[in-house]
């Protein structure tokens, strides 16, 4: 009950936040003249470029992408759930970023739309890769907020929280390590995309828990600040 409240709930919000692409797409067809500019205003979010990638490699149902993007654990590196896919493709289509052709396959159900890529939507997505936010941001990782309050905690929480956040990354890097393994038997080669990705994560929870280690040994040291400064009016 709370997965289905939650899934509708992800709706609405995408449907408030792109209401006013929908009636612009529509005008693509009645105005030819002006498609390829409106076109060129239409705000791809991070799951539209996601699913211009994955049908760029071969044509899918909505239900096969779901799928794929599941095996490739897609929400461990963007957030994507099950009713973005499906909004995003009817987005797609409308913008002529993607084109739909009904077809007798079964994919899980009946009939279903296969979508790919075309030629608009592949020049969408590489002026969207080339926008520089995605070397300029900056991650806001909760455990360091966390840390930054955690002198208010109370007695014993750091030292619990710093053990739980340790186990965790011990956790995942098992499992980054299980990802990688299985990505290198399908590609073959260690110079790939897929490989690269999980090669940084891996070594970004290696490097934090050697750090929460050395964090365990000196927290029995730690103490206030000896100098604080705050702004003046």
């Amino acid at each position: 009950m709370v997965v289905l409240e939650q899934e509708a709930e992800d709706r609405k919000e995408m449907k408030r936040e792109d209401t006013a692409e929908i009636p612009r797409t529509r005008r693509f067809a009645e105005k030819p003249r002006g498609h390829a500019a409106r076109a060129r205003r239409l705000t791809l979010t991070t799951p539209d470029l996601v699913l211009l990638s994955l049908l760029a490699e071969r044509p899918m149902h909505g239900y096969q992408a779901n799928l794929e993007l599941e095996r490739r654990e897609i929400r461990d590196w963007a957030a994507l759930s099950r009713p973005q896919v499906y909004y995003s493709l009817e987005k797609l289509a409308h913008a002529g970023l993607i084109l739909a052709a009904e077809t007798g396959e079964l994919a899980g159900g009946p009939e279903r739309s296969t979508f790919q890529t075309t030629a608009k939507g592949r020049e969408a997505l590489a002026d969207a890769l080339e926008q520089k936010d995605w070397t300029t941001q900056r991650e806001r990782p909760p455990f360091l907020t966390w840390m930054a309050l955690s002198w208010q905690a109370r007695p014993g929480v750091f030292e619990r929280q710093a053990e739980r956040r340790r186990e965790f990354l011990e956790k995942e890097i098992g499992r980054e390590k299980e990802v990688l393994d299985s990505i290198l038997k399908e590609v073959g080669h260690p110079y790939h995309e897929a490989v690269w990705m999980v090669s940084l994560v891996l070594e970004q929870f290696e490097t934090e828990r050697n750090w929460l280690k050395r964090v365990q040994r000196e927290m029995k040291l730690r103490g206030p600040a000896k100098n604080p400064e705050y702004a003046e009016e």
